[in-house]
C-alpha cells in the first residue's frame, strides 16, 4: 500500500482532511498505540476520532485508491457526527473499531438488511463481515455471506476480496459437509475470472493472495499437477508485476509474495538472487536477511542461512524478532546442534517475556516454553 496506493496523487485531496499518522508496530515506542488499539491483520487502516481516541472506521486489508476514497469520506461523516449510517452500522462499526469481531456479526448482519447492494457502502460492510466470521472461525456463515455478494460486487475491487474469502472458508468447511465441493469449485471459478478482468487492476500482492487460495484449492483436490500449473502462473504473474516496478521500494514490497510463488512452484532457489538485490538496495532493513535465512535453510546451505541469520538479528526489532529467532532455532535443529537450538528457544523466551505490554504475546511465550518442555529433535 505505501509502495503502490499512498503515492497515489488522486489521494491529495484527502490530505486537508486528516492527520496521518503510519504506525510500526514492531517499535518499542509504538507499544502504547498497539495496546490501546488492537490489531488482528496487517495491513489495518483506522480512522480515529480526536475528541474521543476511538476508532470509529476500520479497514482490514489493502485497498484501492477508490476504495480508500470512500472509507475517507465515510470516517468524516462518522467523526463529524453526520454519518449516514442507520444505527445497526454504526454499532457494527463500533464493535468491528474495538476488534470485537464476533460481536459485530449479528449487526453488520442487522445493517445489510436496510442497505441496497448497490449502495457505495455495501462492498466495504461486506469486506467487513467476511473478515469477522473469518477470524471467528465461521466457515459455512462466511460461504453463505460471500455466495450472496458475489453477484453484485463482479467487476468491482470487491471481488477480489468476496471470491477470495468465499474460497479461503470454503476449505476449511469440514470435508463432509453438504456442498462443499460445489462450494469450492464455484469460488475457484470466481477466483479465476477476478485474475482474468481486464477492468480489475489490481496490484501484484492483491492478485497473488488470490493464487495462493487457488494452488490451495487444487491442493486441497489431490491435484498436484492443477496446483504446480497455477503456482507456476503465479510466479510469472509476480514476476511481470517486479518488472513494472517503478521504484526499489516497490520492487521489494513484492518479495514476500514473490517467495512464496517461488515455493509453491518448488523453485525456491530462484528467490536468492531477488532477496540479494533488496538486502543491497535496503542495507538497513532485516527482512531481506531474515527471508535468505529461511530460504537457504530451506535448501540445507546451513552456513548461508546462519550468516543471514546474523544479519537480521543485528537489524530486526520488536516482536519480529522471534520469527527470526524461530528460524534460526530450526537452522541448528536441521544441523543437528541441539544444544544451540535449545539456547535459542530460551533466548526468544527471555526477549517475549521482556516485551512491553501491546507487543507482548502470551499465546507466543506458551509456545516457546512448550518447546523446552519437548526434546528437542535433531532429525534433518
Amino acid at each position: 500500500m505505501r509502495a503502490f496506493v499512498f503515492t497515489d496523487k488522486a489521494l491529495a485531496k484527502h490530505a486537508g482532511q486528516f492527520v496521518w499518522l503510519s504506525i510500526d508496530t514492531e517499535k518499542a515506542q509504538n507499544a502504547a498505540f498497539v495496546k490501546k488499539y488492537p490489531i488482528r491483520a496487517w495491513p489495518s487502516y483506522y480512522v480515529i476520532d480526536p475528541g474521543r481516541e476511538a476508532i470509529t472506521l476500520r479497514w482490514v486489508g489493502g485497498a484501492t485508491v477508490a476504495e480508500l476514497g470512500k472509507l475517507f469520506d465515510d470516517g468524516a461523516r462518522t467523526v463529524g457526527g453526520k454519518a449516514a449510517s442507520a444505527e445497526a452500522l454504526a454499532r457494527a462499526d463500533a464493535l468491528y473499531s474495538e476488534g470485537k469481531y464476533a460481536e459485530s456479526i449479528p449487526a453488520y448482519r442487522d445493517a445489510l438488511k436496510a442497505i441496497p447492494k448497490i449502495a457505495p457502502s455495501y462492498p466495504r460492510v461486506v469486506e467487513a463481515l467476511l473478515f469477522s466470521l473469518s477470524v471467528s472461525d465461521q466457515p459455512a456463515e462466511c460461504v453463505s455471506v460471500a455466495l450472496d455478494a458475489i453477484a453484485p460486487v463482479r467487476h468491482t475491487p470487491a471481488a477480489a476480496v468476496v471470491a477470495g474469502s468465499g474460497l479461503d472458508c470454503a476449505l476449511k468447511l469440514p470435508a463432509d459437509a453438504p456442498g462443499r465441493a460445489a462450494n469450492v469449485a464455484s469460488f475457484e471459478a470466481e477466483t479465476l475470472a477476478v485474475l482474468a478482468d481486464p477492468k480489475l487492476a489490481l496490484f501484484g500482492d492483491d492478485r497473488s493472495a488470490l493464487y495462493g487460495s487457488l494452488v490451495d484449492a487444487r491442493e486441497d483436490a489431490k491435484d498436484a499437477a492443477g496446483a504446480q500449473r497455477l503456482a507456476l502462473e503465479w510466479v510469472a504473474d509476480l514476476d511481470r508485476a517486479a518488472l513494472a516496478a517503478k521504484t526499489p521500494e516497490q520492487g521489494t514490497a513484492l518479495d514476500p509474495n514473490r517467495l512464496n510463488a517461488f515455493e509453491a512452484a518448488g523453485e525456491i532457489e530462484k528467490a536468492i538472487p531477488m532477496l540479494e538485490k533488496s538486502e543491497r538496495e535496503f542495507p538497513e532493513d532485516y527482512n531481506p536477511p531474515a527471508r535468505l535465512a529461511y530460504v537457504n535453510l530451506k535448501l540445507k546451505r546451513y552456513d548461508a542461512a546462519l550468516a543471514a541469520s546474523d544479519r537480521a538479528l543485528a537489524r530486526v526489532y520488536g516482536p519480529r524478532k522471534l520469527r527470526v529467532l524461530a528460524v534460526r532455532a530450526d537452522i541448528f535443529k536441521a544441523m543437528g546442534d541441539t544444544a544451540a537450538a535449545r539456547k535459542t528457544v530460551e533466548d526468544a523466551l527471555v526477549y517475549a517475556e521482556a516485551l512491553p505490554a501491546g507487543q507482548r504475546s502470551e499465546s507466543a511465550i506458551a509456545s516457546l516454553k512448550k518447546q523446552l518442555a519437548e526434546p528437542v529433535d535433531s532429525r534433518q
